[in-house]
């Protein structure tokens, strides 16, 4: 039987919602393995629209799910219909909308507040010991809801260090990880992989998408053997690590 992974958007583009790279790296490894993928976005208007021409924010407004729905080629629900019980693991791509629209950490920093249905998740997900991934600026979701919790996640920014100097005040330990490597955090079950948040092109940010996924899909469980026969099975990939 198939893993099925929750994969939460926040919108469609790196500036105020998902980074595009990201996720799509991340649907293509999960659909490399095998997994049975259920996309999520919240049914609420992004915080912010802006024109990724020239960085500027737009009057218009928009919907996370209408606009994520453009990545999951509308094979999309509301994340509020997410629960932990119809999932084996959970990841979320990165993109300012992690922290603009799933949370407001890009501007209130530490004292940040989680969009509920976001924390109502990450909390299930984590009191059924289920995996959770995260990419790029996400793992601030994590520290908020966790950390304030007082499960003091160790999690991964890559070496960003004003970012994180604030998710260690939000009760993370963070780890200086090279771009595509990951960081695993085996006793809450969370791997985390730092994308964008270096300066680096999409070849390194598939890597360690790559490598969040399998790492979360293996502390999910591996039902006879199914995600290394699928890996062992792909002539163009590289094969199980």
């Amino acid at each position: 039987m198939a893993l099925r992974v929750g994969v939460v958007f926040s919108g469609c583009g790196y500036l105020d919602g998902s980074e595009i790279h990201e996720a799509v790296s991340i649907l293509i490894a999960l659909d490399r393995r095998g997994a049975q993928v259920l996309c999520f976005a919240p049914d609420a208007p992004q915080s912010q629209v802006i024109d990724h021409r020239d960085g500027k924010a737009q009057a218009e407004g928009r919907n996370m799910l209408a606009e994520s729905a453009r990545i999951a080629r509308g094979r999309i629900a509301d994340l509020a219909t997410a629960h932990p019980d119809d999932l084996d693991a959970l990841i979320f791509p990165g993109g300012f909308g992690a922290a603009r629209n799933l949370c407001d950490y890009a501007t209130k920093g530490k004292d940040c507040t989680v969009l509920a249905a976001v924390a109502k998740l990450l909390l299930g997900m984590h009191q059924q010991n289920k995996p959770i991934g995260l990419a790029c600026i996400a793992p601030v979701l994590a520290a908020a809801v966790l950390g304030r919790a007082g499960k003091r996640p160790e999690l991964t920014l890559g070496t960003d260090e004003a970012n994180a100097r604030g998710i260690e005040a939000l009760g993370a330990v963070h780890h200086n990880t090279p771009p595509a490597d990951i960081c695993i955090d085996q006793g809450n079950k969370l791997v985390s992989t730092p994308c964008y948040m270096n300066a680096v092109g999409p070849w390194i940010v598939y890597q360690g998408a790559e490598k969040m996924v399998e790492a979360v899909l293996l502390m999910a469980g591996d039902p006879a053997g199914m995600i290394r026969q699928k890996m062992s099975g792909d002539s163009g990939g590289q094969g199980a690590r």
